[in-house]
């Protein structure tokens, strides 16, 4: 069969899959910082009004070179504007269920909501500081983790000087938040 008649995926949420990021649970909400939602925005509107047209004009010209079979502009070409149509498609859907949470509206509060930094020790003392960002938003290196995490909802709510259990894969561990903290509000303009 020529590869013409192939689908690329036979799942239809292969939009929910683009760059590696897990789904969101069903029936939840798009948890994200003001700042996460502007970077994602600013991703979209790159693609549509800079990369997208740019690849446009390279396939246009590469299809009007004749033989499009063998064509390597004509073919990467093609290649790319479907990831950048997937990821257009992905963005446009992750910002639509957006909800953006100011995480500076909780300043000075020393209960655990989301975008709040966390500092918590287990049962040995060790202490670990994490962020809880929205799903699209966090990077592991940086210390953030998703709202949706074990960690982060066995800490939602909590407070300073709190003890609760975490399920983690070596078994249950006790851990205790320390300090918390929420980004000042920004001045008004």
């Amino acid at each position: 069969m020529s590869k013409a008649f192939t689908k690329e995926s036979d799942s239809g949420d292969e939009d929910d899959e683009l760059g590696g990021l897990p789904p969101l649970p069903a029936g939840t909400r798009n948890y994200m910082t003001p700042q996460g939602y502007q970077r994602l925005r600013d991703e979209l509107l790159s693609l549509i009004d800079e990369e997208r047209p740019k690849v446009v004009e390279i396939v246009h010209w590469a299809a009007s070179n004749g033989d499009r079979s063998e064509n390597g502009d004509y073919l990467y070409g093609k290649k790319r504007l479907r990831e950048i149509d997937r990821r257009i498609r992905f963005l446009t859907k992750r910002l639509d269920i957006a909800e953006v949470a100011d995480p500076s509206q909780h300043f000075g509060n020393d209960q655990i909501f989301f975008g709040a930094t966390v500092t918590y020790a287990n049962s040995k003392g060790e202490e670990r500081t994490i962020t809880i960002k929205g799903i699209d938003e966090t990077d592991n290196l940086q210390g953030e983790v998703s709202w949706i995490a074990p960690i982060a909802r066995a800490l939602l709510k909590a407070r300073e000087g709190d003890e609760m259990q975490l399920m983690t894969p070596g078994g249950l561990e006790k851990i205790e938040v320390l300090e918390v903290r929420y980004p000042a509000p920004s001045p008004a303009p």
